[in-house]
């Protein structure tokens, strides 16, 4: 199976609002809320797209024929490539019927490992969702990040233990989903936190915290002073807040004062990036690696695991081939001067 037969199989089975489109840009679905589109006028899931689209590459043969290697070292563990698959929850109501959110996760997860790549696993108001995503984390030894949301302190708490039972290697807090409207109605209230909050998160976890939702450099540094191992430059696939701007523009601001504050932490970058040429222009612009979410729900709801086969398969072909032509042979070789903004 290739992804383009992916796409075609995906096609007939998921929906109503995602359309399983050939480029996920986020066009057809726009202002389709609850669902994959984007928040208000829609225009934010597309703005993340076309920025990416709009850096271009230097291509530079001139260099030595090496061996190449696409592999990345992230907290204690190796990984084929610098792309991982993000949380996606609420898959009934968002894509269709065919699986529920414990059938979606076990076959992410299972499909990413065979893959030598993560899955970021979801959550929700269903309190079995997490347990399910952890039971199926533990059953592949770990491989798997589980996202919790910004819920109360206490419940939290319990999601946490949760997360330590199921070997994880690393855990995560989608904190852009405080902008969710299931989530600000909730008693006791869910929502944003503080940064002596998420002090105490991170030390609840016990394991490397990632914190998904940062877009400026502000937040960063906030992160860095809560401790956190990893932020996620996001804007929530444009669905918590119309308006923003799109990941690519404030990466690379985001990755100065970090870098500039002295923190090691890791940086990732989500929003639009659907090839591996926009992978290796998020590298390019400081990010240690990526995540890509609506995609690999069509590559499941299409193939189930060779569906995710197919779509890494693809991605990492086109970051090799793009590697190669300007003379990047490791991700470490890859800088800003390969790219054209």
């Amino acid at each position: 199976m290739d992804y383009n037969e992916a796409v075609n199989a995906a096609r007939k089975c998921i929906g109503p609002y995602c359309k399983a489109c050939p480029v996920c840009n986020g066009a057809a679905c726009r202002n389709t809320m609850p669902g994959p589109g984007a928040k208000g006028t829609g225009e934010l899931a597309v703005r993340n797209y076309q920025k990416w689209q709009e850096i271009r590459i230097n291509m530079d043969t001139i260099c030595e024929q090496k061996e190449l290697n696409t592999e990345i070292e992230l907290f204690g563990q190796r990984f084929s490539y610098p792309f991982f698959a993000g949380p996606v929850g609420a898959v009934k109501l968002h894509y269709g019927d065919k699986y529920t959110d414990q059938q979606y996760n076990e076959i992410l997860l299972r499909g990413c490992a065979e893959n030598r790549i993560a899955a970021f696993t979801g959550d929700g108001t269903d309190y079995n969702v997490m347990i399910e995503a952890t039971n199926a984390i533990g059953q592949l030894g770990g491989q798997g990040i589980p996202t919790v949301k910004p819920w109360d302190m206490d419940t939290i708490r319990e999601k946490m233990e949760l997360v330590k039972r199921s070997g994880a290697f690393a855990a995560a807090m989608d904190i852009d989903a405080a902008g969710l409207p299931f989530l600000q109605n909730l008693n006791p209230p869910a929502g944003s936190k503080s940064v002596n909050e998420l002090r105490e998160i991170v030390k609840m976890a016990e394991i490397p915290f990632i914190l998904k939702g940062i877009m400026t450099p502000r937040g960063a540094l906030k992160a860095v002073e809560a401790g956190v191992q990893g932020i996620v430059v996001s804007n929530h696939g444009g669905r918590v807040l119309d308006q923003c701007p799109a990941t690519a523009e404030v990466l690379p601001s985001i990755v100065r004062a970090v870098r500039e504050s002295g923190s090691r932490m890791k940086i990732f970058v989500d929003g639009g990036i659907r090839t591996g040429v926009d992978v290796f222009k998020a590298l390019a612009l400081g990010a240690d690696a990526v995540l890509i979410a609506r995609p690999f729900v069509t590559a499941v709801y299409g193939g189930q695991e060779d569906g995710i086969s197919a779509y890494v398969d693809k991605i990492g072909a086109e970051l090799k081939d793009t590697m190669r032509m300007c003379g990047a042979f490791s991700l470490d070789e890859i800088n800003s001067d390969m790219i054209w903004r």
